[in-house]
């Protein structure tokens, strides 16, 4: 029978020694000088091979300072950066920056480590870091957040605010929560720009558009507080996940202005800046995040300093960080089909990082199928609603923290509940169509850390069983590596496609 599956998604941990959250802030106020851009293919730049010695008369340097001579630029290595990511950051080929220490071609470059490259974009505007990481994605500085106390005692327009989502009615705070669980959003963030805009948490909507569009984006069609924090989170996501791969380099204003991002910024700042060009255009952009009284201010206001708190979590990748041990989702012996290879994570502006597995049983399509998915690794369950599953592998209880793998399109019936600990192997409930609008009875499978979505092929590749995970040109395509065996993505479920635990 043929198969046709394809995806549509509806505590603190002290930092470890290395790079300060205040030496990362500096470094990300580091300018950029004079020259034309050069931006390299994101899949060819991965293929370059790499100078990593040591150039003749490399001068040292101190965090944050660039060389004397205007043609070259000093950078201090972010947690999360990659070769790749910063030759598309600053126009730069990836032989053409060099470090004292060996630089991988595709895994994530030390945090702290120096590294040198030619001044070849000039100077870019708006270089001042905005948020840390930890305060975008949905971190551990949100683990134990009580959101629904916090808003009731501000006792604003979203205290008493409630809204039909899907087929339950939730109330403010829980729509936030929903919002900030599926994208993984910081819901401080989501609460800071929903009050900026306008005055939802602290007071009232300013006026009766702020009813229908209180973020302010004005999507026809897309009106009230879920549909429009899921347009915030999808251009948050955009921006983050654009800056950690190096394809996101410009941002694009409302009036139609555009500017080149700063190289030296985080993922976190950018993420903000992008939402932000979705809502004003250039003058007042600037002053929207930037001004005495803007949204950074804002934000400050409410939840304190964020770097102060990012301290006690940050950096979010520490060093030696490998993907824990993994199974495939399903028994030993049964045959299940990859019917989907890298794809969105979730739909609001995720990575590549998920894959869809089909079990080969004969089953008429789209009907909640016999099979069992099974649990990867042992750990607890953090989160089980709306036909998604999060498993908490460090088994703390906060899907904010460690790895946790998320899993999509398990059906109602006999889906595990929250809290329940689990073992490898461990039944989590059955592939089905539920949970979005699907093409056939599947199980959708993405992982995160601390927060952050993870690509599927990247520099935390994603194995099960021995099993690694290579994209394709384009999403859903790509397949498994192991050893000589190869098993190809396809959503008809050929025989190429099978594979057996």
């Amino acid at each position: 029978m043929a198969l046709s599956l394809a995806c549509n998604y509806p505590g603190y941990r002290r930092r470890p020694a290395g790079l300060s959250v205040e030496a990362l802030r500096q470094t990300m106020a580091a300018p950029a000088q004079a020259g034309n851009p050069l931006t390299p293919d994101e899949t060819a730049a991965s293929q370059y091979s790499l100078n990593t010695a040591t150039p003749a008369g490399l001068p040292t340097a101190t965090p944050g300072a660039t060389f004397e001579d205007p043609t070259q630029l000093h950078y201090v290595a972010q947690p999360g950066d990659t070769l790749p990511a910063l030759a598309g950051r600053f126009g730069a080929a990836p032989e053409q920056i060099v470090s004292s220490q060996p630089l991988p071609a595709t895994a994530l470059i030390p945090a702290g480590q120096e590294l040198w490259l030619p001044n070849l974009l000039g100077e870019t505007p708006y270089p001042s870091a905005i948020l840390p990481d930890s305060a975008v994605i949905n971190s551990p500085t949100a683990a134990g957040f009580n959101l629904e106390g916090y808003v009731r005692q501000l006792g604003g327009y979203l205290n008493a605010y409630q809204e039909r989502v899907g087929d339950k009615t939730l109330s403010g705070a829980e729509i936030v929560e929903l919002v900030a669980d599926e994208s993984s959003i910081n819901p401080k963030l989501l609460l800071a720009l929903l009050d900026f805009q306008s005055g939802w948490v602290t007071g009232q909507p300013r006026d009766a558009m702020s009813i229908r569009y209180p973020v302010g984006f004005h999507a026809s069609g897309w009106t009230g507080l879920y549909k429009e924090l899921v347009i915030a989170a999808t251009h948050l996501n955009i921006g983050y996940y654009g800056w950690r791969a190096g394809t996101f380099t410009d941002i694009r204003f409302k009036d139609g202005g555009s500017a080149r991002l700063n190289p030296a910024l985080n993922a976190g700042s950018i993420a903000v800046q992008s939402v932000f060009t979705r809502l004003y255009d250039q003058p007042a952009w600037k002053d929207a995040i930037y001004a005495e009284q803007g949204f950074t201010s804002r934000y400050s206001q409410m939840f304190g300093d964020p770097w102060a708190e990012a301290s006690q979590v940050e950096p979010l990748y520490p060093a030696g960080l490998a993907q824990p041990e993994l199974v495939l989702p399903f028994a030993p012996g049964e045959r299940w089909s990859l019917t989907g290879g890298p794809h969105l994570s979730w739909k609001t502006g995720s990575p590549l990082g998920a894959l869809d597995f089909a079990p080969v049983t004969g089953e008429r399509p789209c009907i909640v199928s016999r099979a069992w998915v099974t649990a990867p690794a042992g750990g607890l369950v953090t989160r089980s609603d709306r036909n998604a599953v999060a498993l908490d592998l460090d088994g703390d209880g906060f899907e904010q923290t460690g790895w946790v793998i998320v899993f999509l399109h398990l059906a109602d019936l006999e889906r595990i509940p929250a809290g329940t600990p689990v073992r490898t192997d461990d039944r989590l409930g059955h592939p089905s169509c539920e949970g979005g609008n699907t093409t056939g009875t599947h199980v959708h499978i993405a992982r995160k850390y601390d927060g952050e979505w993870l690509t599927a092929d990247g520099p935390l590749p994603f194995t099960l069983s021995g099993w690694q995970v290579y994209a394709g040109e384009k999403s859903y395509q790509g397949g498994l590596r192991q050893g000589s065996q190869v098993v190809v993505a396809n959503p008809v479920g050929p025989r190429t496609s099978i594979i057996t635990r």
